[in-house]
Order: structure tokens, then C-alpha cells, then sequence
């Protein structure tokens, strides 16, 4: 008779090791598994590259897109055959920030396509839609989109090239987002040849409020200041200048906007009068590596927290630049680029005592019997920079409405802080305007950035814009 061989120590010793990697494996599938489903599933199911995500339409009806009062700003009309068809009644108002259905996805349209497109309507009508071959009507989003201050930018920036940004500091909620010029979705499929040829050269699909790209201006003395600041806390105020309207050094010369002669400014004096010739001096005498690693902490070069296509802002001074380099990217020209709505964070982040709260575009979710189905809250990104230097921006903005260029925002019914910016893009035409700010400085309720291509002076172009958009907010 033969005898079993006896297993020794050392190979239940493996098994056991084997036993513990495969129960290890397992768990983490599960985790792994648990973990899609809660924070991934949606973001692949929503994927625009994703071919199965349009086929729930066959058997759902897009859902409605509304504003954060209940207004409809798209809707799938049906018609008596069942032909379905995308309805905007705003026509072009909210056409980037909407977007469209047809011709691929954009804006809202696209970011909540996954909700339009799932159906919450009640278990048994369900199965009876199922039976009968009819339809489930999606559920709707529910935005943070405010119908008349997206009226109101759009009407002041009227028909000049731009964007315009309004948006809630402490929560993050996009209330207005408009850029021009615009389309009307509600006839983009007979336009489409046009809009994308080459013949046309208006950039209407551009979304210039996330996506344009542009000389930031003196918008980004900003950053110039918080890094002199940084570098000098005790002794920041010190620093003084007397404007002769223009900045000499080696073979270069800067101008002051329209060589206005400023004469002798503090620091906060140049901030207020945007003093090229202050702020380029003060350029100098920058850690220009460490002006670089500020402007990464503001997020430039940087991924932003956003959820509709955006361009990235864009600095590239380090340090070894040449004089002429240092000057111009110290005043927000050179080769530095922004958009909208990266000035417009920057400055909620500065409004929000240095704590950036992430954008965000939808309010909630709920099924077509009014049911909240999901719903979206803020949070925060993290802290930009220090409550003290926010507090110490927010003063120098303050100055800028009281004392300099910001004008054009300046009122007795409450206290704006913001900053005025004229970039130059290109010999011989006229300067981009900007205005970034908010309202009250003390307790700052909302941002508005503005931008209008060649539209001259920030002060006397943009900051208009944003006087007529706080002045609607502030009457409610």
C-alpha cells in the first residue's frame, strides 16, 4: 500500500501566502468596483467617446435644462409623428454656456448629458412606457444660472467681441457666462457649413469666456504685487516712484496708458493709477524664479478645476530673462497668457479670503415630478494664497475704485474692489480691455470679470459692464 506523502510546514506556508494574495486581490476588485460605481461610472458613461451613451435616447427624451429659477433654457419638443427636437427659447443668450445636442455636445448640454438622458419617472410608468413602446421623459438639470444677469452682461458687452463671467466667491456657482460673438443653437444644423469654413473668421463657436486666450494687462499686476509683497512683507509700503509717464532703462522704454504722468506713487498709488513705469521698475527687483512658482500656485500652466473645456493660461518668464522680457511681463504683456475665466478664480480667490471654491455649473438634478434626484454642493480647491495677502489685494483693489482707474464702478450703493487692465496684441490696433472685481469689498457677494476685445481702456470700457451687472445684483 502506498503511503500519501505528507505535506511539509514550508508548503502550507505557501499556500497560505497564496490564499491571502488571491483573498487580497479580491478585495481590491471590490473596492475598486464599489469605488467606479460611486465617483467613475458617470464620468465614463458620459464620455463623449463613449458609443452607448446615445442610445439611450432611444428609448428616453432628453431631459430640460433650466436656469436656477425654474426657467427653461432648453427642451425636446415632440411633435404629433414623434420627431423629437431640441428647443432653446433664449436662441443665442446662453448659447456657449448651454451649448447644444447636435453636431456632438457642448456646454451644459454635454456636462449633463448623463442626467438628461437617464429617466427617474416613477417604477410602474416606467414598465407601461417600457410595454408600449413610448418614451420616458429624462430628468432635467437644474443650473446656477441666473436668466437676468445673463441678460444684462450680454446687453452691455453688446455687439463687441468679449466674455463676461459672474460668479458666487464663497460657493463657486457660475451665475453668467457670456462671449461674443454667438450663434443661435436653435439653427446651428443650417448654419454649421458656415460657421465652420474658412471664410468665416468670427470665432462664434469659441467659448472666449473659458477658452480665449489674451494678453492679460494690468489685470496681472496682481500677481506682480503678491509677489513684492511676498518677497518684502515688512517693508512693501515703502516702495515709491515718481511717473514722468514713461520707464527708461538700457535701450528700452515703457509708457504709462497714454504716457499720463503720474508722479510720485507709493505702492499702492501705482496699483490704484495701474502705473506701467512703477510696476516695471518694481519688476526689476523681483526672485523672477520665484515669481514663476507663484504664478504656478495661481494656476497657470495648470489644470484648472472646471468641467467645461477650457484653455490653459500660460506663463513662461523664469528666471535668466533679458531686461526687455522682465519689463513687459511685469505689466501683464510679453508672452503671458489668460483667460476670462482664470482671471475671474484669481479674483474669487482674493474675495474668498484666499480659499479658491471650485466652479460649478449645476445646481441639482430632479425627475420630470419636480423630485431631487442628485445634488451638486460647493468645495473648496484650496487656498491660493493667505487670508492676510488676500486682504492686503483687496485693499489695493479697493484704492483702484476709489482713487484710480476703476472709476467706471465707482458708486455710493456699495464698494467695489477690482483691477482695470488695457493689453496690447498687436502693432497698430487697439488695446484689449479688462475689468476683474467684486462687490461688497467687505463682504464680497460677487465676481464679475469682463473683457472686450479692442475695446480700448478697462476703465472706461469694461468696468462699465460690470457696474451694470452689480448694479442689477445689488437692487434685488
Amino acid at each position: 500500500m502506498k503511503m500519501k506523502k505528507k505535506q511539509t510546514p514550508k508548503a502550507n506556508h505557501n499556500i497560505l501566502i497564496l490564499t491571502y494574495v488571491v483573498v487580497a486581490v479580491f478585495l481590491a476588485m471590490i473596492c475598486y468596483f464599489v469605488y467606479f460605481l460611486q465617483f467613475k461610472s458617470e464620468d465614463v458613461i458620459n464620455n463623449s467617446y463613449n458609443a452607448r451613451l446615445d442610445s439611450f435616447a432611444d428609448r428616453i427624451v432628453r431631459g430640460e435644462i433650466l436656469s436656477n429659477d425654474g426657467t427653461v433654457l432648453a427642451r425636446t419638443d415632440v411633435d404629433a409623428d414623434g420627431k423629437e427636437n431640441r428647443v432653446y427659447p433664449y436662441g443665442s443668450l446662453f448659447a456657449h454656456i448651454v451649448g447644444y445636442s447636435s453636431k456632438g455636445k457642448t456646454g451644459l448640454e454635454a456636462l449633463g448629458n448623463f442626467y438628461l438622458l437617464s429617466s427617474h419617472v416613477n417604477l410602474i410608468e416606467q414598465a407601461v412606457n417600457e410595454l408600449s413602446g413610448v418614451k420616458n421623459i429624462g430628468d432635467n438639470i437644474v443650473t446656477t444660472l441666473d436668466v437676468e444677469l445673463q441678460q444684462t452682461a450680454s446687453a452691455a458687452l453688446g455687439d463687441r467681441k468679449g466674455a463676461v463671467i459672474v460668479m458666487e466667491p464663497d460657493t463657486g456657482k457660475i451665475l453668467a457666462m457670456v462671449s461674443k460673438p454667438d450663434y443661435d443653437p436653435n439653427t446651428l444644423a443650417a448654419d454649421w457649413d458656415y460657421l465652420i469654413s474658412s471664410d468665416n473668421t468670427g470665432g462664434q463657436l469659441l467659448n472666449r469666456a473659458s477658452q480665449g486666450l489674451y494678453p492679460p494687462g494690468s489685470t496681472f499686476k496682481i500677481v506682480t504685487a503678491l509677489e513684492y509683497i511676498r518677497e518684502n512683507p515688512a517693508g512693501y509700503n515703502d516702495y515709491t516712484f515718481n511717473c514722468d509717464g514713461y520707464f527708461k532703462i538700457e535701450d528700452y522704454t515703457i509708457k504709462c496708458y497714454h504716457e499720463t504722468a503720474h508722479g510720485p506713487q507709493n505702492f499702492q498709488l501705482a496699483f490704484a493709477n495701474s502705473c506701467n513705469g512703477a510696476f516695471a521698475n518694481l519688476g526689476l527687483n523681483l526672485n523672477l524664479g520665484k515669481l514663476k512658482g507663484l504664478t504656478g500656485e495661481l494656476l497657470f500652466n495648470s489644470e484648472l478645476p472646471l468641467s467645461i473645456p477650457y484653455s490653459k493660461s500660460s506663463y513662461v518668464m523664469g528666471a535668466g530673462a533679458d531686461t526687455w522680457n522682465i519689463l513687459q511681463t511685469s505689466i501683464g504683456q510679453g508672452q503671458t497668457q489668460v483667460t476670462p475665466m482664470h482671471n475671474a478664480l484669481i479674483t474669487a480667490a482674493i474675495a474668498n479670503g484666499g480659499t479658491l471654491m471650485k466652479p460649478y455649473l449645476i445646481d441639482h438634478v430632479e425627475s420630470i415630478g419636480g423630485e431631487e434626484v442628485k445634488k451638486f454642493m460647493p468645495a473648496s480647491y484650496g487656498n491660493l494664497m493667505s487670508a492676510d495677502e488676500a486682504g492686503i489685494l483687496t485693499s489695493f483693489m479697493r484704492s483702484v475704485v476709489t482713487e484710480g482707474t476703476g472709476s467706471g464702478v465707482r458708486t455710493d450703493a456699495y464698494a467695489v474692489a477690482g483691477k482695470t487692465g488695457s493689453a496690447e496684441f498687436e502693432t497698430g490696433k487697439e488695446t484689449h480691455a479688462w475689468f476683474t472685481g467684486f462687490a461688497p469689498a467687505d463682504d464680497p457677494q460677487l465676481v464679475v470679470t469682463v473683457i472686450v476685445e479692442e475695446g480700448g481702456s478697462g476703465g472706461k470700457a469694461a468696468a462699465p459692464i460690470a457696474r451694470n451687472i452689480f448694479d442689477v445684483y445689488f437692487s434685488r
